[in-house]
């Protein structure tokens, strides 16, 4: 698990598969800016399930199959932060979703969200942080 400063995320360069101009779908609704920028990132990095929940697991936004996002809400904040992990048998799902699932954390203006996927390929990290990037220029917009 690692944390994201938006500002260094926006900085990294584009996964090769990226257009310059990788937008073809927007909304000004935030939600669905949102779950289409995350709907990029999954295809384009091959993931099962690309999610952003806020720091109680509630999903903000998401992209695959509704049971994984909905898996990957509710425990994207005990993978970030096993501390809070209160029973042996979230602690045994817990084990077995790390080894699928990379977390990371992203500070957006004062409060903290959760990023997560499941499944792709070695580039996972490079899409996480375009997925990051990408959504912290959508709730930074909509602030």
């Amino acid at each position: 698990m690692s944390r994201i400063d938006p500002t260094c995320a926006e900085a990294a360069p584009p996964p090769s598969s990226f257009s310059p101009e990788r937008r073809r779908r927007r909304s000004e609704d935030t939600i669905t800016a949102l779950h289409y920028q995350l709907s990029v990132v999954r295809a384009v990095g091959k993931l099962d399930a690309l999610v952003l929940v806020d720091d109680r697991g509630c999903l903000v936004a998401g992209a695959g199959a509704w049971p994984v996002c909905e898996e990957l809400a509710a425990y994207a904040p005990l993978l970030a932060d096993g501390s809070a992990i209160a029973t042996a048998a979230v602690g045994t799902r817990i084990a077995s979703l790390s080894t699928e699932v990379e977390v990371r954390t992203l500070a957006l203006e004062g409060a903290e969200a959760v990023l997560a996927s499941r499944g792709g390929g070695a580039d996972r990290t490079a899409c996480m942080l375009r997925a990051a990037a990408g959504c912290a220029r959508i709730l930074r917009t909509a602030a």
